[in-house]
């Protein structure tokens, strides 16, 4: 899924999944949520990083 597609998903702006992709903005836990909806994948694997894992694996 391109960050088109999923902002067009989650009723943001490109720009806003790519600042969320290189974490330099926090989203909230509605867009959060919304994002994790889209894609299919819980809070947990998207957004936190177990000890040891790189933050691009939980992107797949």
């Amino acid at each position: 899924m391109t960050q088109v597609q999923l902002a067009e998903k989650t009723g943001v702006t490109r720009q806003t999944i790519s600042l969320i992709e290189k974490g330099k903005y926090n989203p909230t836990l509605k867009l959060c949520l919304s994002i994790c909806y889209a894609v299919g994948k819980s809070l947990d694997q998207l957004f936190w990083v177990n000890e040891g894992e790189k933050r691009e694996e939980n992107y797949r």
